[in-house]
Order: C-alpha cells, then structure tokens, then sequence
C-alpha cells in the first residue's frame, strides 16, 4: 500500500508537512573571534615572556607591609568617603527637590561649587586651609570663642582626604538621587499627601525605596571610581597604595613592577565590588523587568562576556 503523498497535486509541499529551520550561519563571528583569541594569545605571551616586566619582583612586594598598610589606608578612604558622599547627596538630592527657593538655592549652589571645580583642586584648598583660616572655632559673632582649635592641628591629611573625596561625591550623588526620586511616578507623592502622609515618611516609606533600584547601578559605579581616585592623595601626602609603590620604587628604582602590583591590587578590589554591587541590583530588581538583566553572569557583568544560547542577542547579526 503507497504512503500518503507529502506534496500537494501542485508540487507544494503539504501544510502537515513539519518545517525544517535552519539556523542562520554567523561567519563574520568566527571570524572575528578567531582573531580576537589571536591577539589575545600575541598580548598575553608578551606580557609573561617579557623580562622587563620582572614578575619576580612583582610577587616579592605584592604582599608587602607597606603595600599592605597602604592598601587599608585606600579601603578606609573609599568607605568613610562614600559614606559621606551618600549621605550629603540624599540630604543635597532633598533640599534641590524642596519647594523652599533658599533651601534648593542653596544646594544648587552646592552642586555647582563642587562639581565645578577640579578634585585635585579641593584637596589641596582643604590640606592648606590654614593658609585662610588658621583657626576654626565656634562663638558669637564679634564675641567670645566657645570651642576653638589650631587649623594645622584639627585638618591633618586624612581629614583633608576625607574632606575633599566625600563632599566632592556628595555633589555627583545629589545628582544620582536626585534622578533616581525623579524617576517614581509623581502620582504617588500626592496619594501619599491625600492620605496624610509627611513629606518625610513619604520620601522614607515610598519614594526612596523604589527609587534604589535607580540609584543602586550609578552609585556601584561611584563606589569604584572613587577606589581609583583615593590614588589623588597623593598630592597632599597621605599615605594609600599608590603612595606605598612610589615609596618603594623611589628607593629601589623598581618602577614596572611596582606599579604592576598596585594595579594587580586595583583590580581585585574593583572586581570584588563589581560582585557586591551585582548582588545589590539583584536584590533591589525583584519583581521588575530588570530582574532578568542582573542575572548575568560575573563574566558578563565585568567583562562583558556572554554565553550560552542568546549570547549574541535577538537580533543576530555578524
């Protein structure tokens, strides 16, 4: 007995028929990968091969005290810094949204002052304030002094590093907040109000914690960038990781690996707040499309890479 036919009586193929999909071959991205591998391979074995690097040397000060004592000197910049930037950046992203022309006047002002002028600039203003003021003290005006103190005394360089990395990061984190409060729909404000809600409690309860999700991924950026910067003490003479290999290879003239071990240490730092920072955007992403976004993998948040299916997109493409 003739199996039923798969054609139609005009040679067409019959709709019972299953498709058959071929997938679309990508040349020009074998191509390209195989000569990204290449250079990759030509670049990695000029680094490992290349005696003037002196690796030797590299892994005899990577964990060197003084490398060490400088990288403690970095982390405590980095975090006291933050601190300070976040908080003064909230209190500046609330006085420029308030409706009081003086108190957003003033944090205005704020923004412009310290966005407007180079960092290494307030570092060395805050370091030599003494130059201007050689005395801080409070009192009435034209009156008695009730707390006073010697400038030189009260803004050593740490003070003078804090001083110029934090409020210079509060002024870029007034921004951040300020977008990431934007961002929530304004309907809500005034539900809130309608129900008899303070400005204050709706901005703690409401606005705030939908407006992290916004504010997490720049702020993670900040964090990082502000690991790099702490390197700009240096100007003013505290003592941090760059501070520590320039010490070293000033008396040693070991200058290659010395700045190799300090980016080497850079690099860890940065990827391990790369990751918290992922976890963070994780955990503030439940339930929103963007939920998807933050599950990538380490590779793909840090280096960009993707893999498995989906890797090159939707789109496809060369």
């Amino acid at each position: 007995m003739a199996s039923p036919s798969n054609t139609t009586g005009t040679g067409e193929p019959s709709l019972d028929e299953p498709i058959k999909a071929v997938p679309v071959r990508h040349y020009g991205r074998w191509v390209a990968g195989v000569l990204i591998l290449f250079l990759a391979f030509i670049v990695v074995r000029s680094v490992v091969t290349n005696e003037n690097l002196q690796w030797g040397v590299v892994g005899d000060y990577l964990f060197d005290d003084r490398i060490l004592r400088g990288l403690q000197n970095t982390l405590i910049l980095t975090v006291i810094s933050m601190v300070i930037g976040v908080v003064g950046g909230i209190l500046l992203a609330v006085m420029r949204l308030s409706p009081n022309p003086l108190t957003s006047g003033a944090a205005g002002l704020y923004i412009w002052l310290f966005r407007g002028t180079p960092l290494i600039t307030q570092l060395v203003f805050w370091n030599f304030l003494a130059l201007a003021y050689p005395r801080l003290g409070l009192g009435i005006p034209f009156g008695p002094e009730f707390v006073g103190a010697d400038t030189n005394s009260l803004i050593t360089p740490f003070i003078a590093s804090l001083l110029g990395l934090g409020l210079n990061e509060a002024a870029y984190m007034a921004e951040i907040v300020r977008g990431g409060i934007l961002s929530v729909d304004g309907g809500q404000l005034e539900a809130a109000g309608a129900l008899g809600m303070s400005r204050t409690k709706t901005l703690r309860r409401i606005i705030l914690p939908q407006a992290m999700r916004v504010i997490i991924p720049p702020t993670g950026n900040e964090t990082i960038a502000m690991l790099k910067t702490t390197s700009l003490v240096v100007v003013i003479g505290y003592f941090e990781l760059m501070v520590a290999a320039q010490t070293i290879y000033a008396q040693n003239y070991k200058i290659v690996p010395l700045l190799i071990v300090a980016a080497l240490w850079y690099l860890f730092m940065t990827s391990i707040l790369t990751l918290v920072q992922m976890q963070i955007e994780k955990k503030f992403a439940k339930g929103t499309s963007r939920e998807v976004v933050t599950q990538h993998k380490w590779g793909s948040r840090m280096l960009g890479f993707r893999f498995g299916r989906g890797a090159g997109g939707a789109g496809g493409g060369a």
